[in-house]
């Protein structure tokens, strides 16, 4: 499904550009221009609303479950027990929960345990989407339907002092459980407990994917029907004044219009490439697509701490010499970065190297 390689690497291309931190020097060069209208897409919506860089995690836990059908009916075809394929997700979730505690675990003033990360939340989505698997369709649709109302009831009828304003950033009761968690609570708004409506995303992308795999005619018709019909719940919800669409707590009507949005963005790829075979020039994504997690580890961990000051002090320099305006020098730095990053994952999709768990 050569879909599904190009979207992850266009989530991982975007990601990693963000890293190298373009979008915000484009963010900032732009303001006070037209252009400032786009470019603040490529940043988290405040708080309620949404925007398309609000749409990169959803997509990442969604593609997750899309992935997962095919691995297990592969499996499946190969004879794999139940038991086997089980204690081979455990595994993967075991990896995916370590290295997103990892990847924030060292700070300049110490150690540090927190469990907002991406990584971290899938590990928690793949197991619950995995031990669903086999039920069927009419009961995954259920499951995540109850998922969504227990969200609900979470926020909205677990009254603790001082944190019983479902909606509002630092008092809701997501914050609350981080404190129990991780004794802190996320500046930006940031809540661990997402993980449990956005297993509803690797649920729908598990779903999504068997629908792929079947043979019958029809199957992109009836994706874009949920599709659009999320579209219209989670945005109704929102507008009706009933559960806000907020990503940094992962309400409900978040949960399913970003699923909505998620839905159609695959629906046109696999169109596109599997159905029409428009399968050139495909190489820059699925490069860096291919090594997903280790590119994401790289400019998350290595990338933050080290490689991109000092590829952006010898190329602002040298730069500078030239007498480049600063921001100019800036965005150019951004892009060396990035082009060093994708070089990496090049040198490696050569070797046929790649990095899973």
């Amino acid at each position: 499904m050569l879909s599904l390689d190009f979207m992850r690497g266009l989530v991982m291309v975007l990601l990693a550009l963000a890293g190298a931190g373009l979008f915000d020097h484009l963010v900032k060069a732009s303001e006070g221009t037209a252009l400032y209208a786009f470019f603040i897409q490529f940043e988290h919506h405040p708080w309620n609303g949404l925007r398309f860089w609000d749409m990169v995690q959803p997509a990442f836990m969604f593609m997750a479950g899309v992935a997962m059908a095919y691995s297990q009916h592969k499996q499946q075809a190969q004879g794999l027990s139940w038991n086997a394929s089980f204690k081979k997700t455990l595994k993967r979730c075991a990896w995916l929960f370590f290295w997103g505690v990892l990847d924030y675990a060292v700070r300049r003033t110490g150690l540090s345990f927190e469990l907002w990360d991406v990584l971290t939340q899938l590990s928690f989505t793949t197991l619950v989407a995995f031990l669903i698997f086999r039920w069927s369709v009419t009961a995954q649709v259920l499951a995540c339907a109850g998922i969504l109302l227990l969200t609900e009831l979470l926020y909205r009828c677990t009254n603790v002092p001082g944190f019983d304003q479902p909606f509002t950033d630092q008092h809701n009761f997501g914050n609350y459980v981080d404190l129990l968690l991780m004794n802190k609570i996320n500046k930006g708004g940031w809540v661990a407990i997402n993980c449990i409506p956005t297993a509803v995303h690797t649920i729908a992308g598990a779903l999504t994917g068997k629908i792929l795999m079947q043979r019958k005619p029809g199957k992109l018709k009836i994706l874009l029907v949920w599709g659009a019909l999320c579209i219209v719940l989670g945005y109704g919800l929102d507008l009706a004044g009933i559960t806000p669409v907020i990503k940094r707590i992962a309400t409900s009507s978040f949960t399913i219009v970003s699923l909505g949005w998620c839905l159609l963005a695959l629906c046109l790829c696999y169109w596109w490439i599997d159905t029409r075979s428009h399968k050139k020039h495909l190489m820059f994504f699925t490069v860096i697509g291919m090594n997903s997690l280790f590119i994401y580890l790289f400019f998350e961990i290595v990338g933050h701490r080290w490689f991109n000051g000092y590829i952006s002090a010898i190329c602002n320099g040298l730069l500078g010499f030239a007498g480049t305006p600063v921001m100019i020098s800036n965005i150019i730095s951004s892009l060396c970065i990035f082009g060093l990053e994708w070089g990496i994952c090049y040198f490696l999709y050569r070797k046929k190297i790649f990095f899973t768990v």
